[in-house]
């Protein structure tokens, strides 16, 4: 009688143990639930109101909903008011581009949102940041102090963004900074950009929303 080696029974059982549907890794299905079990809704004409849909739509490149909207559509009001506000906040803001996604990837990096960091390095590339900084971000409390990689502005937002999320509330000595390299209009903006990517990211990581 032929023999079996230990190690390939534990490859067929292993392999045999893989589910045989579209969120198994590395399919190239859309997947089908989130990693807390929340259901994506599907990207067709059935993801919601037709209104709420197409405005989101609208704001995603080549009209595809991302996984984050498919599970917001479960409340169509709420995935209204979000598209809203964030629509507002990447593109109607006085706020540099720059120090908004710099204030972006540092939320994703101290809430360990990995989804909102993925979504926004090409943004932060794109608005002006360096690769240099991107590998600096993973650490903020380091970045924050790092006058040879960031301006004054970026050290003081990220000093900013890091009370905010971490501590939630801000010392004079920071709000002094971060006042005297902006105007008021984009303190302001600021502050409400940096507070809608904590709601974001604490939205993402309970909801286990994954990358596309």
């Amino acid at each position: 009688m032929r023999k079996i080696s230990f190690a390939v029974v534990v490859t067929t059982v292993a392999l045999c143990a893989v589910p045989a549907f579209s969120d198994a890794p590395g399919s190239s299905s859309p997947k089908t639930m989130s990693r807390a079990g929340i259901p994506y809704k599907p990207d067709d004409d059935q993801a919601g109101p037709k209104d709420v849909v197409d405005a989101i739509r609208a704001r995603r490149p080549g009209g595809k909903l991302l996984n984050l909207d498919r599970v917001l559509l479960h409340s169509p009001a709420f995935a209204k008011g979000w598209n809203a506000m964030f629509g507002a906040i990447r593109g109607q803001l006085a706020l540099p581009p720059r120090l908004r996604e710099l204030s972006i990837m540092a939320v994703g990096a101290l809430n360990q949102a990995d989804y909102e960091w993925a979504q926004h390095e090409k943004e932060f590339l794109a608005a002006g940041g360096t690769k240099e900084q991107l590998a600096a971000l993973s650490n903020v409390a380091s970045a924050l102090s790092n006058a040879k990689l960031f301006t004054e502005a970026e050290r003081a937002t990220l000093a900013l963004t890091d009370e905010m999320t971490r501590t939630i509330k801000v010392t004079g000595a920071t709000m002094k900074r971060i006042r005297a390299v902006l105007p008021v209009d984009q303190v302001v903006e600021l502050i409400g950009t940096i507070a809608g990517y904590n709601m974001a990211s604490r939205f993402l990581v309970a909801t286990g929303v994954e990358l596309e």
